[in-house]
């Protein structure tokens, strides 16, 4: 049998007991909260005189008591929901804007805040987070013309965060669409203002850099509560309808760098060497010019020495000049002997110059190596020259013995 069917007096509440009842619904608190404020207003009355012309007023102003209670009571309820729902939580990274009757009243920083409810309003804004924007994937965004009246395709990537909720909320109705068009201009404007081998190969992070200031600006002046964090220029290549020619000149421009850098290297190379023979050739020239002056001041102080002899004594100092030059003269002269004693009229020479310069050449020669003839008597080899020599003295040598015992 069904706990609700007729008859089943014993246990209407599956949940409970036959002589348990139900939670009080809202009326019935009221009620009681109602009778509460009327007992409290009774005995207030009750402390005045008994007068027995007000028995007939009693039922009325009882009622009348029990619903001002009521409407007290439900008011207070009312204003108790209203301001709990005023409550409401703001997270990390994120900040709250208030508006009061539509009109903007401040911005709150993360943590539990409340507002008015029905007075105020509030949006939350977050403030942290990076968010990126590309612009360049399609071809009406990404040909732009150069100073040298070139195209080149750019590709590029905008990251960004919001700066001041106000001016997010508030100035700029679309946000984004704005960002975007404002970075088309600002890149379109710094393309046209480089020539194109700049920009496709050392430029693009001054480009970059630029663009970025310049947007910036942009964005401030139009108040739209937007930090730029980092422009990036993806890609910066010429069409592809040119694109071998643009290789082409990539690789002779790589050829020309790397002639430089080997015509560079060779020049310091030359330079340093050139720069010591250089510094050789002073240093020799000035130790010559510093031999010749001691020399000429040492020949001048040996001259006034002399001349000092020479005024003692003229005579003999003359002498020992004379002697002195004549000495340095045959020194470096031939010696001719000559012997006239015979009876005919040939002349006997003997070269004692050479006599004496051969015979001092042979004395200081090492005997460690075996003659031509087998004689291991000396390290060098007598020449052929050296021997016909030493014959031909000694045949003189006995025809002049010959001729003097004659």
């Amino acid at each position: 049998m069904a706990w609700n069917e007729p008859g089943n007096s014993g246990n209407k509440n599956p949940w409970g007991n036959g002589d348990e009842q139900g939670p009080p619904d809202l009326d019935e608190l009221v009620k009681k909260l109602n009778k509460k404020v009327s007992g409290l207003l009774n005995k207030k009355s009750s402390d005045n005189k008994y007068s027995p012309s007000d028995d007939d007023n009693n039922n009325d102003s009882g009622n009348t008591a029990n619903g001002f209670a009521s409407l007290l009571v439900i008011v207070i309820v009312l204003m108790v929901i209203w301001m709990l729902s005023g409550f409401y939580t703001v997270d990390q990274g994120k900040q709250a804007v208030v508006l009061q009757l539509g009109a903007y009243k401040e911005t709150r920083d993360a943590g539990l805040q409340w507002h008015l409810p029905f007075i105020q309003e509030y949006y939350i804004v977050n403030v942290s987070a990076i968010q990126s924007l590309n612009i360049g994937d399609t071809e009406s965004e990404a040909l732009m013309l150069t100073r040298d009246e070139n195209i080149v395709n750019i590709k590029m990537t905008v990251q960004f965060r919001i700066q001041d909720p106000k001016d997010f909320l508030f100035h700029v109705k679309q946000p984004g669409s704005v960002l975007k068009q404002v970075t088309e201009s600002a890149i379109r404007e710094v393309i046209g203002m480089n020539d194109m081998d700049f920009i496709i190969t050392d430029g693009r992070a001054e480009i970059a850099k630029k663009v970025q200031i310049l947007l910036q600006k942009i964005l401030d002046r139009y108040k739209s509560g937007l930090l730029i964090t980092n422009f990036v220029l993806r890609d910066a290549q010429p069409p592809e309808q040119v694109q071998h020619a643009f290789d082409d000149a990539v690789k002779a421009r790589e050829d020309k760098q790397k002639y430089i850098n080997q015509a560079q290297t060779y020049h310091n190379e030359i330079i340093p060497k050139a720069e010591g023979q250089a510094a050789q050739q002073i240093a020799e020239a000035e130790a010559y010019s510093a031999r010749v002056i001691a020399r000429a001041e040492g020949e001048a102080n040996r001259f006034n020495s002399i001349l000092k002899q020479y005024e003692a004594a003229p005579q003999v100092t003359r002498q020992r000049l004379y002697l002195d030059a004549m000495q340095e003269v045959l020194s470096r002269s031939g010696k001719i002997l000559v012997d006239n004693k015979g009876n005919n009229n040939n002349l006997l020479y003997l070269p004692l110059d050479r006599l004496m310069s051969h015979n001092n050449h042979t004395v200081s020669r090492t005997l460690t190596q075996p003659l031509p003839w087998g004689d291991s008597i000396g390290s060098s080899k007598i020449s052929s020259s050296d021997r016909q020599f030493n014959s031909r003295t000694a045949s003189d040598s006995r025809s002049r013995r010959t001729r003097e015992r004659r």
